[in-house]
């Protein structure tokens, strides 16, 4: 799955396994799953993502899935956002320490930088219900981009539970895919849906 970034991967599990649960942003317990349940898991979204684009990892926490695509894919341009103080530090920190020349972390909420960044992908994971998180995605694609929210078991309860704000919202082409099918068991389900050509963002690509 890693392929030449498994040492990078490695280097990144080593700051999530000590400073990422020393600074609260994962639990204690996770160091033991951080490959089968973090890593793999993120890994396989990154064939979701079209060659040569801009992305918006929104609601970066400790960098799932922002920091592995941005080792996975060093042909797109990685925006880590995060309200967080506390967990910005430890993204910029992961950012020097792997050398993510392509990756930059932006503090900030959504709906503060809407209007001011946009990408042609905004990926999530774990952020927030389909109903709130599509209008918070929406506000950050490009119009035409794609939006790529990582969910659990209940993503097509949350498709439908969030329908009316997607037909308000003019999402168009919206799916459920497994990513990494045949090399991650269980492969993640992620929502995938697509920005209307009106809907607002700022033309050119993510950027500060």
């Amino acid at each position: 799955m890693f392929g030449p970034a498994l040492g990078l991967a490695g280097r990144y599990a080593e700051l999530l396994a000590g400073p990422g649960v020393e600074q609260g942003l994962i639990g204690p317990r996770e160091p033991a799953r951080l490959w089968d349940r973090h890593l793999l898991n993120c890994a396989a979204v990154a064939e979701l993502i079209p060659q040569a684009c801009s992305v918006i990892d929104l609601g970066s926490g400790a960098g799932l899935p922002g920091v592995v695509i941005a080792m996975l894919r060093p042909d797109a341009k990685i925006i880590l956002l995060e309200p967080m103080a506390r967990r910005v530090a430890f993204l910029e920190q992961c950012v020097r320490v792997l050398g993510l020349g392509n990756t930059l972390v932006r503090r900030g909420r959504a709906e503060e930088v809407a209007g001011q960044l946009a990408a042609d992908v905004v990926i999530s994971r774990a952020v927030a219900p389909l109903e709130r998180l599509a209008g918070l995605a929406l506000g950050l694609t490009r119009p035409g981009g794609l939006v790529l929210a990582m969910k659990g078991a209940g993503a097509a309860e949350e498709v439908t539970r969030a329908e009316p704000v997607l037909r308000r919202l003019r999402a168009r082409d919206v799916t459920i895919v497994h990513a990494g099918s045949g090399k991650v068991s269980p492969p993640p389900t992620v929502i995938r849906l697509i920005a209307d050509a009106a809907t607002p963002g700022t033309p050119g690509g993510a950027g500060t």
